[in-house]
């Protein structure tokens, strides 16, 4: 069958969309991924989402080219503006910050509810959006690490469902994630392994600038248990 290649990262999201879902990936680009979960039978139908006209377009294109415009949306909307009007069940936010995604979840109160599961892949911050999700009553309900590019690039993937419980997460937890530090693994190793590497680049970059250094020592902390 004819349908555009995922990489890793985009392949891990894949997975975790439920069977017959309609998904709705927010800043789509070329829709490659809903086509793919349309075309694979993974998902019923999906809506592609980008804020900018650009994407837009060449998601309107993928979309045409693959043969599936009977069964995908493309629309201009900003994060989950308007995404509320179609039957969603499955929120895919990949390939931005976390504090960007926990800004658009925040945008959406209406994904507040356990029908919807969330699927994200922050780039940046991860801790920051499981703290987000944890103040907010989601619950995690699983997560994968993927290493693509040999070794060069380390994304972690969170799935989310609403349960409208706060949930308490330690320092460990909210950078590593508790499914990731549950299952261990080589990826898991190289995760802590990338951790320590960026603070310990921030703590000599602001210890030669005179400032403390305190939040990377804990940090470095952190991936030492791990790595001991």
């Amino acid at each position: 069958m004819n349908m555009p290649n995922l990489d890793a990262r985009l392949l891990s999201v894949a997975k975790f969309v439920r069977e017959n879902a309609f998904a709705c990936d927010i800043g789509t680009d070329h829709a490659y991924l809903p086509v793919y979960l349309v075309l694979t039978g993974r998902a019923a139908g999906a809506l592609a989402s980008d804020i900018n006209k650009g994407p837009v377009m060449r998601a309107k294109e993928s979309v045409a080219k693959y043969g599936v415009s009977d069964k995908i949306e493309v629309i201009l909307s900003d994060g989950l503006s308007g995404a509320e009007k179609y039957p969603v069940t499955d929120v895919i936010i990949a390939g931005m910050g976390g504090e960007l995604i926990a800004s658009i979840l925040d945008g959406a109160k209406w994904i507040q509810n356990k029908k919807y599961r969330l699927i994200l892949q922050p780039m940046t911050h991860a801790e920051i959006l499981r703290e987000y999700l944890a103040t907010k009553g989601f619950l995690v309900i699983d997560e994968d690490i993927v290493v693509d590019g040999d070794g060069k690039r380390i994304y972690q993937i969170i799935c989310a469902e609403f349960s409208g419980e706060p949930e308490a997460y330690t320092t460990d937890e909210l950078y590593l994630g508790k499914c990731n530090i549950a299952k261990g693994g080589e990826s898991f190793i190289m995760l802590c392994e990338r951790l320590k590497k960026t603070n310990l680049d921030i703590k000599k970059a602001k210890g030669t600038a005179g400032q403390s250094t305190e939040t990377e020592d804990g940090i470095i902390a952190v991936a030492d248990k791990y790595l001991s």
